[in-house]
């Protein structure tokens, strides 16, 4: 992979570590396809279409955290005391080397600075327009990264039919092309809960399908590997990410031709008075909540032209 270059993607590289391995050809299939899930997981993209370095950032910092009550808890918290203006809906933002103007359907608005932390599939989308056009190396980043197709089906259970103390439970093969993998999530609340993903080519082929038709083509996965013991759910969710108009997609990818380094190039900040953030904008953890409150914190320190240890804003909120 080091030796790869931009026009290469995951599945290229993928070929070449397996034509290495001294394996037989059904060892080499299930490693096969156990790499074209990873990259459906984790950014919600098809293998042949990630660029080979687009999961190096796959090692996570820290703990993973599940807010049960739902992310508005953070920035509800560090918005306290602030003039929020919700449901204005930006449609235009007009910016030079005086300042920035913003258009709503609710009236303009001007300052001295702005940042900008709506998601890559809106920046592509034209629904938010910004003139002048982002200049390079901003604007070049911007069309290399793409949205992805990802979203999440979560099931309830009167009762929890797979084994005690398996976190994760998956199948290989051609029935788990789409539904391969389940994680338990039963420790959030209590309640016997399972997740899993429609990611990537699944993601786009399921978009437009009922909750319902999506549910039974889980469960019949489901069933296939417990049989009769997988009662029906009592309560389903599926996110519909790659239908709101204020995200069109989860979050961003590196396809192929994008670079690493076109993260960190989205955020840099533009005239000194225009300046992006958002998940796709922080190279060293992107496709994260993390990312995405880093990201914003370096795009307030860029304004204030000083450095705020992060710790000190949640000491103070």
């Amino acid at each position: 992979m080091a030796a790869s270059d931009d026009a290469d993607s995951y599945r290229d590289v993928t070929e070449v570590a397996l034509a290495r391995q001294p394996w037989d050809q059904e060892r080499a299939q299930r490693v096969r396809e156990y790499l074209q899930h990873r990259t459906e997981e984790q950014y919600g993209a098809w293998i042949e279409d990630l660029a080979a370095h687009g999961l190096d950032d796959d090692v996570p910092n820290g703990d993973e955290v599940i807010f049960p009550d739902g992310y508005d808890r953070l920035p509800a918290r560090l918005a306290a005391g602030l003039d929020i203006r919700l449901e204005h809906i930006v449609t235009h933002l007009d910016w030079s080397v005086d300042g920035v103007t913003v258009t709503t359907g609710r009236g303009s608005f001007t300052a001295d600075d702005a940042v900008v932390a709506v998601p890559v599939g809106v920046l592509h989308s034209g629904d938010l327009v910004i003139d002048p056009p982002l200049p390079d190396p901003v604007g070049s980043a911007l069309g290399r990264l793409e949205m992805n197709a990802f979203e999440k089906v979560v099931l309830r259970f009167p009762t929890a039919f797979w084994d005690k103390d398996v976190y994760a439970i998956r199948q290989q093969g051609a029935q788990g092309a789409w539904w391969h993998s389940w994680y338990d999530l039963t420790a959030v609340d209590g309640t016997p809960s399972l997740l899993t993903f429609a990611a990537g080519p699944a993601a786009v082929q399921t978009r437009g399908w009922t909750e319902d038709r999506v549910v039974a083509s889980v469960l019949a996965q489901l069933r296939r590997l417990y049989g009769d013991r997988v009662p029906q759910p009592t309560h389903a969710h599926v996110t519909s990410w790659q239908d709101d108009p204020f995200a069109r997609g989860a979050y961003a990818y590196m396809p192929v031709g994008s670079r690493l380094a076109d993260h960190d190039d989205l955020a840099t900040p533009i005239a000194g008075v225009l300046h992006l953030a958002g998940e796709a904008t922080w190279g060293d953890d992107p496709a994260t909540v993390t990312a995405a409150l880093c990201s914003g914190h370096r795009a307030a320190a860029n304004i204030l032209g000083r450095s705020i240890p992060i710790s000190a804003l949640w000491a103070e909120s």
